[in-house]
């Protein structure tokens, strides 16, 4: 039985697909993969289904036919696995900023080491970023040391998308429930695992900013993540998480 799954939400991304759903594949461990794609104008869903001749059975794609935001793909693609027999799940972008030869570690830190969700971390161990400008450096690590200290999480990549959840994690979350749908919602699936006492770990890895393809990163994105987090905590305090 094959017991892992990829998650990949894409819009946009003709130039990086292919490329990194080989990538995956490629791996000495076997890993299916889940494209969860928005209706991509540019063509990424098809490109995608012509792929799934050459990898039958271990890939798949999801279509929605509305961009709703990062957090409603992977909620719809958790879903999906959930539906299977997956016992890992992974989130990982499209555009090789999270690197595939880090899938092992992620894997290994759940499955041997014995974490229930593992944490691809840009700063457990100093700042591992590569090709960002230095305010977008000091912007992120910023917001994981303010999210740190709001939520009192001990995590230090809080924001972080590259993520291994053991399946037990994802269906004692209510999904349904879950308020983010941009990058905070990273933030709150981490605090809602971190709630239920869930073993969590962070596995150093280099993030390396795209080279192919556009950032979807928007300031309305980045306001929901600096004030949502507040309303986060607040709620947990008062039992309503």
């Amino acid at each position: 039985m094959q017991d892992a799954i990829v998650i990949i939400p894409t819009f946009n991304e003709i130039e990086n697909i292919e490329a990194i759903i080989r990538a995956v594949f490629a791996q000495e461990k076997m890993f299916h993969i889940l494209v969860v794609d928005d209706n991509s104008p540019d063509g990424t869903g098809a490109k995608v289904k012509a792929l799934q001749e050459e990898f039958a059975e271990k890939l798949f794609i999801l279509e929605r036919q509305h961009k709703t935001g990062l957090g409603t793909a992977y909620i719809d693609g958790f879903k999906w696995c959930l539906n299977r027999d997956y016992l890992y799940i992974f989130e990982m972008d499209a555009d090789f900023s999270h690197d595939p030869n880090d899938l092992i570690k992620l894997y290994n830190a759940c499955h041997i080491d014995g974490a229930d969700m593992s944490i691809g971390s840009r700063y457990v161990k100093g700042v591992n970023v590569v090709n960002w400008p230095m305010s977008r450096v000091l912007m992120s690590y910023g917001a994981s040391k303010y999210v740190r200290f709001i939520t009192r999480m001990p995590i230090c990549d809080t924001t972080a998308g590259y993520v291994c959840y053991k399946r037990q994690v994802l269906e004692s979350i209510n999904l349904n429930t879950i308020k983010f749908v941009g990058y905070a919602f990273q933030i709150e699936m981490k605090f809602k695992a971190y709630l239920k006492k869930f073993k969590i770990a962070e596995v150093p890895v280099i993030f390396t900013d795209r080279k192919k393809g556009k950032s979807k990163l928007s300031g309305g994105i980045i306001s929901e993540a600096i004030f949502g987090v507040v309303t986060m905590k607040f709620k947990s305090l008062i039992g309503k998480e």
